[in-house]
């Protein structure tokens, strides 16, 4: 295998490895990720022992390996695996900027160490290094230094400018959700009641719910695609009955609501200051993440250093969500559902953190399964009115009764909230999330 750029530890990465073996029946990878009929594509194929026959390193045919035979089972003169590969990464290739964007974006084809050693190196990274410095560059490329895993990302052009955008990203629009609930509230105490009160509340809160919208769209909590509809309303389902639902509940279960049932001012409060600590939290798991990328040699090393930034991120986020919703309740005189929407915040962010970096099917399912079954709480309480239908009941009445209404959005979103964290670990710890959403 001939190499264009000068020796170094890529020689030492791309010494032959032993070739590794496929079942029976099973894909071969070096075929899958290599793709068929590319130029200089290896041609493996199972001899009587299972084994693969591999190609010359040097560019030239050797004989098959120990224990392969068979028709076909050599690769063709000149056969080289990397270039294979190259070939059907050729777009990645040229547009990446470091090694380490190859790395994830094989590790988001299916690539592993294992495989890797199909292509004679000890793992993803080593070959993805190969395949960034065989790709041809400009002149002026040539003169720069080759991009490693260790350098530090250099300063981008108009950094300066960039800071007015991170203070208004970071700290002004994260803010305003809570400056505007805290706004509405308080002319809500000393308006009186009428048309005008009603209208006010209306204005207010979707004034509350525009600048959560522009949180969404800048800044760290950015998703690369829209929220799917599902995702939305499932959403704006759980936020409403956070501030809503346990009032109504408890008086459905006692035979109401004949009134007005209260509203969780506190919790709503607390939710919409907590948008700031979120912002935040992502933007520190974001960022470490990506420097964590930066600095490993290996996707196992990586994957080990991002759970517990992941981890850290979460505990400061609800450490900080409680203790806004502490202030809420203490500034309102009103005891906030700590429970349940600590349970909702964790759902949320943890939500809104795979949304951010590619991940859309299993978010969907949990926001959606809390939504239904708090829905479905509700609705067998109301049911259970109907002739022959009391035992619909039973079980909301029960858990009321022991636990009180707090009870049903604390169980729905922190088993939809652990559900979501025993997915977003491995998914959030993978190198492929944390790069350009072109590549993944």
């Amino acid at each position: 295998m001939t190499t264009h750029h000068a020796p170094g530890p890529l020689d030492a990465a791309s010494r032959p490895a032993q070739p590794a073996r496929t079942g029976p029946g099973e894909p071969d990878p070096v075929r899958s990720l290599a793709g068929p009929g590319a130029p200089g594509a290896l041609y493996p194929g199972p001899g009587p022992s299972g084994d693969i026959a591999a190609g010359s390193a040097s560019g030239t045919s050797d004989s098959p390996a120990q224990g392969s035979g068979g028709p076909g089972t050599a690769a063709p003169p000149g056969g080289d695996p990397v270039k294979a590969l190259m070939h059907r990464h050729r777009e990645l290739c040229a547009r990446a900027v470091d090694p380490l964007e190859i790395a994830a974006a094989l590790e988001a084809h299916g690539m592993t160490d294992r495989t890797a050693a199909h292509f004679r190196h000890r793992d993803v990274f080593s070959l993805a290094e190969e395949m960034y410095a065989r790709v041809p560059r400009h002149s002026s490329d040539r003169s720069a230094p080759p991009a490693s895993a260790h350098a530090a990302p250099e300063p981008v052009a108009g950094a300066a400018a960039a800071g007015p955008s991170r203070l208004l990203t970071l700290v002004l629009l994260p803010a305003l959700p809570g400056a505007l609930c805290a706004g509405l509230l308080a002319g809500l105490a000393q308006a009186p009641p009428g048309r005008a009160r009603t209208l006010a509340v209306v204005a207010g809160v979707l004034a509350v719910l525009s600048a959560v919208q522009l949180c969404l769209r800048h800044g760290p909590l950015r998703s690369p695609r829209p929220a799917g509809v599902a995702v939305r309303l499932a959403t704006l389902w759980l936020l409403g009955y956070a501030v809503l639902g346990d009032g109504l509940l408890d008086a459905a279960v006692r035979g109401g609501p004949d009134r007005l049932w209260p509203v969780d001012t506190a919790t709503a409060l607390g939710l919409a200051l907590a948008m700031w600590p979120a912002v935040l939290c992502a933007r520190l798991f974001t960022g470490g993440a990506r420097r964590r990328l930066a600095r490993s040699r290996e996707l196992g090393e990586f994957a080990a250093a991002t759970r517990p930034l992941l981890l850290a991120s979460l505990t400061c986020y609800l450490a900080a969500l409680a203790g806004l919703l502490a202030l809420a309740g203490a500034a309102l005189g009103a005891p906030p559902a700590l429970g349940g929407a600590g349970a909702l915040g964790a759902l949320l962010l943890l939500a809104r953190l795979l949304l951010v970096h590619g991940h859309r099917a299993t978010p969907t399912v949990a926001l959606a399964t809390a939504a239904g079954v708090e829905l479905a709480v509700l609705c067998s309480v109301l049911a259970s009115r109907l002739p022959g239908c009391g035992f619909l009941a039973v079980p909301a009445e029960t858990l009321i009764e022991v636990c009180g209404a707090e009870a049903v959005p604390t169980l729905a979103c922190a088993v939809a909230a652990f559900a979501l964290l025993g997915r977003a670990v491995p998914a959030l710890s993978r190198a492929s999330a944390h790069t350009d959403p072109g590549t993944r």
